[in-house]
């Protein structure tokens, strides 16, 4: 069975690992097994990453829940629209988007927009041969 952890369990995570704790140190305060502690930190090579931050143009958390407000009280997509104060096009593409009018969940919609906001990027050194020739140059001299 796979654990999941919380938000606040990754960041001590990443927070014990950085202090120099081990595996199995971190695995016991969190009664994890030290194999799960390595997948989460092996997903980011130890890195804890950046906060994702959201454009102001995307619809909030707080938004998708007034749509489905919205929805559940049979308001049209352009009511909805007025009463956020954004076009009827970006409410329609989001509801339509997200399972439609009869099944939209704000919680599984947001979820879904972090999701698809990810994109994977290539690493400089993979991109820039002259760069990683320098640095692996560098470590040698130490």
């Amino acid at each position: 069975m796979k654990r999941t952890c919380s938000g606040e369990e990754r960041e001590l995570v990443f927070n014990l690992w950085k202090q120099g704790a081990g595996f199995s140190d971190i695995g016991r305060v969190l009664k994890a097994k030290p194999g799960s502690i390595f997948t989460i930190l092996r997903e980011h090579g130890g890195i804890k990453q950046a906060q994702g931050k959201r454009s102001e143009i995307q619809l909030s958390l707080e938004e998708r829940e007034e749509i489905r407000a919205g929805l559940s009280a049979k308001m049209s997509i352009r009511a909805i629209a007025r009463s956020l104060n954004r076009s009827p096009s970006t409410i329609s593409r989001e509801v339509n988007r997200n399972r439609g009018r009869r099944w939209y969940k704000a919680v599984a919609a947001e979820r879904r927009a972090w999701r698809l906001a990810k994109r994977p990027k290539p690493c400089v050194l993979a991109e820039n041969i002259e760069l990683k020739m320098v640095i692996i140059e560098k470590l040698q001299l130490n």
